[in-house]
Order: C-alpha cells, then structure tokens, then sequence
C-alpha cells in the first residue's frame, strides 16, 4: 500500500550546484526569481550564499556538498522535509563525492520527489501548474523491504 504525500502549494526546494554549473543556476534562479519567491529554498554551501545574493531573499544554507551538505539534503529528503531538487550537476567533470551525488540522486527516485539536473527539465518544473497548487504525490511503499527476512552468513 503507497502512502500520498501532499506536497503544499509553498513547495521546500532544494538547490545545488557544481562548481562549473553554479553560474548557470543562478542565472535559471534570477529568471524565476518571482516563482522562487513562493518558495522555501534550501542549498548547499557556496551555492546557497550565492542564492541569497542574487535573489535577495533567505536561504537556509547547509554544508558544503563535498563536506555533508549532500548528505544532509538526502536526510531531509527522507524525512520529508524536501519537496522538490533542482541538481545542477557537471556530466563533463568527476567529482570527488560523486557517490554521495548519486546517494543524492537516488532518494530522489526512492522518495518519488521531483528533480531536475538540468535547466531544460528545471524550466518544465517550474511551469508546471502543480508548481503554483497543492500535489499528491505517491511514496512507494518500503514495508515489504523494511519487513523482508535477513538471513545471517554462517
């Protein structure tokens, strides 16, 4: 049985960017500066005060992703304290969390929040009528695996 969480018309955004990829976040963020303003924004260190800068608005700002921020993202992820990530990662460059990204990456899918890696995805987000409403949004439901049997090695 699935649980529905409703994910209220003020939506808990997550930001985050790579080092190459934070000019072109907060270049997406100034064009939505008017949609974001609805919004309660969360982001990784550097990104986070450049965020605020730009936008002129509060940002709660974790740790740096290389030094926790990631990880501290993917608890309130699932917790539910995140609604939504907008995840501008560099493809072209490997980083050295890169798995904590992928951690990252895949609460996202667990938790069946919506998530963007890219500005093109971010922009359908962002117009979406589900950006500016209320969203039932379906959690999978992790009874079975939490339950399953665990065999010990002998």
């Amino acid at each position: 049985m699935s649980t529905i969480k409703i994910l209220g018309s003020r939506k808990r955004i997550a930001l985050v960017a790579h080092d190459h990829k934070k000019a072109d976040l907060l270049e997406w963020a100034m064009h939505n500066i008017t949609v974001l303003a609805r919004h309660e924004l969360f982001a990784t260190g550097t990104t986070g005060k450049l965020l605020e800068e730009a936008l002129d608005r509060p940002v709660k700002k974790l740790l740096s992703g290389p030094l926790g921020g990631d990880q501290q993202i993917g608890a309130m992820i699932a917790n539910g304290e995140i609604d939504m990530m907008f995840f501008f990662w560099d493809p072209m460059e490997a980083q050295p969390h890169d798995s904590d990204v992928k951690a990252l990456l895949r609460l996202c899918v667990a938790w069946n929040i919506p998530m963007a890696c890219d500005r093109a995805t971010a922009d359908f987000i962002m117009t979406s009528p589900f950006m500016h409403e209320e969203y039932e949004s379906t959690i999978p439901d992790y009874d079975g695996y939490l339950n399953r049997k665990i065999k010990a090695d002998e």
